[in-house]
C-alpha cells in the first residue's frame, strides 16, 4: 500500500502541474513549491525551538491560531513555522504576524519528509483537524519528535476505517496525541487500538471568541438598524440571495448582504435581484460619506466587516446551506443571534447542537425559511431565547486551547 501511495502523490503533483496551465490556483499550487526547499534551509537551518503547524487551508488555520498564538504568549522563545496545503489558505496568510515562516507544504514523498526535517528539525508538530500525511508522520515517528493533531474530528464512514485504510490507520498510531473535537471521534480511535486521545473541544471556538472580542464598533450600522427588524447575511450565494429576496418581498425589514464572492459580476447580479429595495453598496456608502440612508439593502463589498456586522441585526442568515455547505455560524452564535440557514449542514457538529438548543434553525427550501423567519419576526421573546441559546452555546465551549496547551506542558 505504501508504494500506492507515493504513487498517487508523484501522479497527483503532475497532474497540478498540467493543470497550472490552465488554472490559477493549480499554478499557485505548483510554483508556491518550486523553491521551498532553499527558502527553508535559509531560515530555518541550525534554529533552534521550532515548532510546526500545518494547516490544510484557510478554516483549519482559524482554527490553529488560537493554539500558536497562546503558545507565542506563554513562550516567547519560541518559533512558529506555519505551512498549507492549500493557496487559498497560504495566498490569505502569507504574511501573517503570529508566524515565523510561512510556506507551502512539499508534496508527501519520503525524500521531501526527510529533506524537510532535516531543514527544519521541529522540537514539536502540530497538524490541525483532518491533515495526515503520511510520510511526514513517519519520519517525525523515527525521529521520536512529538506530533500532534489538534482539533481533529473523525467519522466511522473515512478511509481509515476501511479494510483498504487499515494501513494508513496503523500509520495514525505514530501520531503521539490526538486532542479530538468530540467523544465519538476519540471512540473510532480506541476501537482501533489508538488510545493516545483527550476530547478537548473545538478551538474554532476559542477563535470565534478572540474575534469578537476585538471586533470594531461600526455606528453607522448600529444606526441603519436601530428600531429596523434586520437580517445579516454572510457568506450567501446565489440560491440564499434568492431565498432572501422571497423574505424582502413578504416582510418589512432591512437587509445587510455579506456574499461569499465579491467580484463585480456577483455584486451586479445582487443589486438586479433586489432592484426593487434600493440596494446600496458600502463602498458607495464610504466614497459619499453617507451618515444615513433609508435604502432597504445595503451590500458589503469587501472582505473583513462580516464578524463586527452580525452584532447589529435581529437574524443572522449563513449561506452556503443550499450548496457544498454552510459558512462559519458560531461567530452569529458568540454574539448571541438566532441563526438561519439551509439544509446541508450534516457535517457540522455545531450545526445540530445549535439546532437541538433551538437557537438554529434550518429550511430544505424557499418555504421552510419563509416560516422559520416569520417566526422569528413575529415572536420576539422566541427570537431572544433563541439568541441566549446561542450565546450560552458559544461561551460553554471556549477553553480548547488552553485545554490542549496545559495537557501537553503538565501531561505529555
Amino acid at each position: 500500500m505504501p508504494f500506492f501511495y507515493a504513487l498517487f502523490i508523484h501522479f497527483y503533483a503532475f497532474f497540478i502541474k498540467i493543470a497550472s496551465f490552465f488554472s490559477e490556483k493549480a499554478k499557485l499550487w505548483h510554483s508556491g513549491r518550486k523553491n521551498v526547499f532553499p527558502f527553508l534551509e535559509e531560515k530555518c537551518a541550525g534554529k533552534e525551538n521550532i515548532i510546526w503547524f500545518h494547516c490544510a487551508s484557510l478554516g483549519e488555520f482559524e482554527q490553529g491560531r488560537p493554539l500558536m498564538e497562546l503558545l507565542k504568549e506563554k513562550q516567547p522563545s519560541v518559533k512558529i513555522l506555519l505551512t498549507f496545503f492549500s493557496p487559498s489558505g497560504y495566498e490569505i496568510r502569507k504574511h501573517y504576524e503570529g508566524a515565523d515562516y510561512v510556506f507551502y507544504l512539499p508534496a508527501d514523498t519520503p525524500r521531501h519528509a526527510k529533506q524537510f526535517l532535516n531543514a527544519v528539525n521541529p522540537k514539536s508538530i502540530f497538524f490541525v483537524k483532518y491533515e495526515f500525511w503520511y510520510n511526514y508522520i513517519h519520519q517525525a515517528h523515527k525521529r521520536n519528535i512529538p506530533f500532534y493533531s489538534v482539533s481533529c474530528r473523525f467519522k466511522a464512514d473515512m478511509f481509515y476505517f476501511s479494510w483498504y485504510g487499515k494501513w494508513f490507520c496503523r500509520q495514525l498510531a505514530k501520531i503521539s496525541h490526538f486532542f479530538t473535537q468530540d467523544e465519538y471521534s476519540a471512540q473510532l480511535l480506541y476501537n482501533e487500538g489508538i488510545t493516545q486521545a483527550t476530547v478537548c473541544g473545538d478551538t474554532r471556538f476559542d477563535r470565534v471568541h478572540q474575534v469578537v472580542k476585538k471586533s470594531k464598533e461600526m455606528p453607522f450600522f448600529a444606526d441603519y438598524c436601530k428600531n429596523n427588524f434586520t437580517i445579516v447575511a454572510g457568506s450567501t450565494w446565489q440560491p440564499d440571495e434568492k431565498i432572501l429576496a422571497d423574505l424582502m418581498s413578504s416582510y418589512s425589514m432591512r437587509l445587510i448582504i455579506a456574499p461569499h464572492q465579491i467580484h463585480e459580476e456577483h455584486i451586479h447580479y445582487i443589486e438586479k435581484l433586489f432592484s426593487d429595495f434600493s440596494p446600496i453598496r458600502y463602498s458607495q456608502i464610504l466614497k459619499n460619506n453617507l451618515e444615513q440612508i433609508d435604502n432597504k439593502v445595503v451590500i458589503i463589498d469587501s472582505i473583513g466587516l462580516l464578524s463586527s456586522l452580525y452584532r447589529y441585526g435581529d437574524i443572522a442568515y449563513v449561506g452556503g446551506g443550499f450548496g457544498a455547505g454552510i459558512h462559519n455560524i458560531l461567530e452569529a452564535a458568540a454574539y448571541g443571534k438566532p441563526i438561519v440557514f439551509g439544509h446541508n449542514h450534516k457535517k457540522f457538529n455545531e450545526a445540530a447542537d445549535l439546532i437541538r438548543l433551538q437557537a438554529a434553525f434550518a429550511g430544505k427550501n424557499s418555504a421552510d425559511i419563509q416560516k422559520i423567519v416569520a417566526s422569528l419576526y413575529a415572536d420576539e421573546f422566541f427570537r431572544n431565547e433563541a439568541g441566549k441559546q446561542s450565546l450560552q452555546y458559544a461561551e460553554k465551549n471556549i477553553g480548547a486551547a488552553e485545554r490542549v496547551y496545559e495537557l501537553i506542558m503538565n501531561r505529555l
